[in-house]
């Protein structure tokens, strides 16, 4: 009989534990949902631009030549970039800061369509010099130069196949720029939320969450590649106090 009784105290006492817990349970969590729903903050944006010059210039020097005899071709091809060499010599542009493309040669009586009784040249040839430099201002004085290149008979297509002028102005330097961009941001950021706080007879809180967005590299406008517009944007929110 007394082990009987100490069972059913036992689990008296075990039912009375789970009913505590399960209590405390929904106290907690009905407290936790009333102190979100006091939670305020506010969500802002700050914005760092930069003007820079862009410190590499990439420009691809095309051109083309026809004949029917193959050897005139190749010939011509080499010719050319000669005088292409030696044009970019007179501006400063050193070999080193060259490359060279192998040459493209095309028969148009090996291709099996259109009328090859009307090819004025049975072969075309194109070749590439294309200049990677530092020297931004030889290769943009060099730019502006070519009708010299012209009077010494390289005619230089200068867009690709999508009408686009294909040189480019590039800015690597990225990195040196990131700490102060990323400081400037967050501070306008927060300039912008103590302006809501005030406005709203709040004060700023810390910060609850931050993000930062990505660096956007991008020309200042089309007539001046050369001179680039660093963007970033950063997302701070921030509680509110009374």
């Amino acid at each position: 009989m007394t082990s009987n009784r100490n069972a059913f105290g036992s689990l008296l006492l075990a039912a009375g534990l789970v009913l505590g817990l399960s209590a405390l349970g929904y106290l907690l969590a009905d407290a936790a949902i009333e102190v979100k729903s006091f939670e305020r903050t506010v969500t802002v944006k700050g914005l760092s631009e930069r003007e820079v010059p862009a410190n590499v210039a990439a420009w691809p020097i095309t051109f083309q030549v026809a004949s029917n005899d193959l050897d005139d071709v190749y010939a011509a091809i080499e010719t050319k970039t000669a005088a292409v060499q030696r044009f970019l010599a007179g501006h400063g542009i050193t070999d080193d800061e060259i490359s060279f493309s192998p040459p493209n040669v095309t028969d148009l009586y090996a291709q099996q369509w259109g009328d090859k009784a009307h090819v004025k040249y049975r072969y075309t040839g194109a070749a590439t010099v294309t200049i990677y430099s530092e020297n931004v201002q030889a290769v943009r004085d060099a730019m502006a130069d070519m009708l010299t290149l012209g009077k010494r008979g390289v005619a230089v297509n200068n867009s690709n196949h999508s009408g686009q002028v294909s040189n480019q102005f590039l800015f690597t330097k990225l990195n040196e720029l990131k700490p102060g961009m990323i400081e400037e941001a967050t501070k306008n950021a927060r300039s912008v939320a103590e302006k809501f706080a005030k406005d709203s007879d709040s004060r700023l809180g810390k910060i609850k969450a931050a993000r930062q967005g990505q660096f956007s590299i991008s020309a200042r406008d089309s007539t001046t590649p050369h001179i680039k517009k660093v963007r970033v944007v950063s997302t701070v929110e921030y509680y509110l106090v009374d």
